[in-house]
């Protein structure tokens, strides 16, 4: 795709956005059952009459954040071909047991552990529907978030592992990573894992064939999917390479806590290449991230009706 010239390759994951229904219930199991913490209470830029509310460590680093759309009105899903359809998280491996108990403690629906790709996964779907997997990942050093009440530190989440994209043809998508600096690390059946540069963790993308029906992106799927660009001179020569390669990439878009660019990859998944700073201290310290609502300076003159359009949230697990 990017017909013989250098990439710039990606650094990682950034983060994984999803479409939730009712954000007080979105809030309820990402800080109280996962034992995340939520590190910004914003709105969708681009929609400001519902959240976007960013969950991840206790700074909100880049590779640990699920971010949600909350629409309390929007109808269900459906997985398949063209979307991105699991967001697996890296947990410690002996935290594999502590987590089907704590699971099913809170009448969460797990399929029984199964061994992919030399790791233990187990795969539940959230009160939406969406997939989440936890992998037993060794060489994971994250901290993941420790003040979370009811998961103790020695079992805390880590941080975004690997994220899977179904496609009815995986060679157009294979080609583009490929072009795009990442390496095929393993292959399975129809599953093909791909690595991006460096050795943190949040760096792996799994292509899976699908023969079903095409995805419809709605609740309880994913909307798009981030990786990571170290500063805007890395991101603008990402988007010049995409240009040149045919691709239609959007401007550069502020979105106060990073820069982003948006593209479509070539079986329809929206892509963002995210700058890892300035971060979500930028407009509250650290202490008190995610216990108010934060907005852009361009929209602050209409807060009193931003906040009349949006329902309360109580913050209880993180």
């Amino acid at each position: 795709m990017l017909g013989g010239m250098n990439p710039i390759s990606p650094h990682g994951l950034h983060h994984v956005t999803a479409v939730a229904t009712d954000p007080q219930r979105n809030v309820d199991f990402y800080t109280t059952v996962l034992g995340l913490r939520l590190v910004k209470r914003t709105v969708n830029f681009d929609r400001p009459d519902t959240y976007h509310l960013y969950y991840g460590d206790e700074s909100g680093r880049p590779s640990t954040l699920l971010t949600f759309f909350p629409w309390p009105e929007v109808p269900a899903g459906r997985q398949g071909s063209g979307l991105t359809t699991a967001t697996a998280f890296g947990i410690p491996p002996e935290s594999l047991g502590w987590w089907q108990r704590r699971l099913a403690d809170h009448q969460v629906d797990a399929d029984p552990p199964v061994r992919r790709t030399d790791e233990e996964v187990l795969a539940f779907r959230d009160p939406d529907g969406l997939v989440i997997e936890l992998v037993a990942a060794d060489g994971d050093s994250r901290s993941g978030w420790d003040g979370a009440s009811g998961v103790p530190a020695e079992h805390a989440v880590r941080g975004l592992h690997a994220i899977t994209m179904t496609e009815a043809d995986l060679g157009p998508t294979a080609d583009l990573f490929a072009d795009l600096g990442m390496s095929l690390d393993a292959e399975s059946g129809d599953r093909a894992r791909f690595a991006m540069a460096g050795d943190e963790p949040g760096t792996l993308v799994d292509l899976v064939a699908g023969a079903g029906e095409k995805g419809r992106q709605a609740g309880g799927t994913v909307h798009h999917v981030a990786f990571r660009a170290p500063d805007q001179e890395t991101q603008a020569q990402w988007r010049l390479q995409l240009i040149e390669a045919g691709a239609k990439v959007t401007e550069i878009l502020d979105r106060q806590y990073f820069t982003s660019i948006y593209f479509r990859e070539p079986g329809g998944v929206l892509l963002e290449i995210a700058t890892d700073q300035p971060g979500f201290t930028v407009d509250e310290p650290l202490l008190e991230l995610g216990r108010s609502l934060k907005l852009p300076p361009w929209l602050e003159p209409t807060r009193e009706q931003i906040e009349n359009s949006l329902p309360a949230l109580e913050l209880s697990g993180g």
